[in-house]
C-alpha cells in the first residue's frame, strides 16, 4: 500500500510502499478515504514525542482518518465490514498512522460516520474537533460567562468558539484581519487581531471586568505569565502546550489544567452528529492527493493555510 512515512526524527517525509497492516485482537482494518493534517504530524517528525515512547521507524505520519471497515480483528465487536468510520489512527509505538491507503486502530479510538457527512468532513474532525470540545468541557464554563480563547482561527480554537457560544458563553477570541468575519460567523463575541497590537493589552481593554476562562493553545512553558493576568480569582486557565503550573496557580487563587485532545468514540458521535445537525461547522481549506502530503505538511508548517487540509487517499 502506499503511505507517507517518516525515516527517522527530522527525517522528510515521503510517499513509500508499506504492508497491508493486520489487524489483531479489538483492532480494526480501515480502508482510508480521507486523513486530515494536523500541526502534531509536523510536531512527531520533529521529535515530540521521543521521550515518550519508542520510535520504530519507519512510521507511518497522520492521526485523523475516515473511511470503511475492510475486516475486524479477533474478539472486536462493534463494527461491520463496509460501515463508514472515522477516528484517530496514530500509535507511534506500532509505527502507524492515517496517511496511508489501509490502517489499523483500536475499536475504542473510532465512531460511525452519519449518513450526511463526508469523508473529507469527518476526517477533519477527530484531533482538533475533540481538543475543542475536551478544552470546553475543562473550562466549565457556562451562560453569561466569558472565555478568552488565545488562537481562536486556528482548527482547535474554532471548534472551542462554536462549542463555548452553545454553552451561552461570551467568547473573546484572537483571529488575524482574514479570518476576522468567519469568526464572528461562528460566534465570537469580541474579537482581538494579534497582529495590530499585543493580545493581552486588547483583551483587558475589552474586558476591564477580567475574563472567566483562558483557553489557550499559543503560549508555551515559561510564557504564561502575563496571560494570566487577565483571569478573575477562580478563573481557570487551559493549556494545549503545556503551559499550567497548577500549583503556582493555586497559589494565586486561580485554576489551571494542561489538557490533550482525547477522541473517545462518545466524543467523535458527538462532534460527527452536531456537524450533521448544522451546528458545529468545519472549515477546510484544501483537498490534495496523499502524495502531496509532503507539500502539504511544509505550508502548514510555514503558517500558509487558514482552515482544514485533507488527503484524498
Amino acid at each position: 500500500m502506499r503511505a507517507i512515512t517518516i525515516a527517522g526524527f527530522h527525517a522528510e517525509p515521503e510517499l513509500t510502499e508499506r504492508p497491508v497492516p493486520e489487524p489483531g485482537p479489538g483492532e480494526v482494518l480501515v480502508n482510508l478515504a480521507a486523513a486530515g493534517v494536523n500541526p502534531f504530524d509536523i510536531k512527531l517528525v520533529d521529535g515530540a514525542l521521543r521521550a515518550v515512547v519508542d520510535h520504530p521507524f519507519p512510521i507511518v505520519l497522520g492521526s485523523d482518518g475516515a473511511g470503511t471497515v475492510e475486516r475486524v480483528g479477533p474478539d472486536t465487536t462493534g463494527f461491520t465490514e463496509g460501515e463508514r468510520v472515522f477516528g484517530q489512527f496514530m500509535d507511534v509505538a506500532h509505527g502507524r498512522g492515517s496517511f496511508a491507503e489501509y490502517a489499523v486502530v483500536g475499536a475504542g479510538k473510532l465512531a460511525p460516520i452519519p449518513e450526511a457527512i463526508s469523508f473529507d468532513a469527518a476526517a477533519a474532525l477527530p484531533t482538533a474537533g475533540s481538543a475543542g470540545h475536551d478544552f470546553v468541557e475543562e473550562t466549565g464554563i457556562g451562560p453569561g460567562q466569558t472565555l478568552f480563547i488565545n488562537g481562536a482561527s486556528g482548527a482547535v480554537g474554532q471548534a472551542a468558539v462554536q462549542l463555548a457560544v452553545a454553552k451561552g458563553a461570551r467568547v473573546v477570541a484572537t483571529t488575524s484581519p482574514a479570518a476576522a468575519d468567519y469568526m464572528r460567523e461562528l460566534g465570537a463575541s469580541v474579537l482581538i487581531d494579534y497582529t495590530a497590537a499585543p493580545t493581552v493589552g486588547q483583551v483587558r481593554a475589552a474586558c476591564p471586568e477580567g475574563v472567566d476562562a483562558i483557553i489557550d493553545v499559543i503560549t508555551l512553558p515559561g510564557e504564561l505569565e502575563e496571560i494570566l493576568g487577565l483571569l478573575k480569582d477562580g478563573g481557570i486557565v487551559v493549556s494545549s502546550n503545556g503551559a499550567v503550573d497548577r500549583d503556582e496557580l493555586e497559589d494565586r487563587g486561580l485554576r489551571g489544567t494542561n489538557a490533550f485532545a482525547n477522541a473517545t468514540p462518545r466524543t467523535l458521535s458527538f462532534l460527527s452528529e452536531s456537524v450533521a445537525d448544522g451546528d458545529l461547522k468545519i472549515r477546510i481549506a484544501e483537498t490534495t492527493p496523499l502524495a502531496e502530503a509532503p507539500a502539504a505538511l511544509e505550508r502548514l508548517k510555514n503558517g500558509e493555510v487558514n482552515g482544514k487540509i485533507i488527503l484524498s487517499i
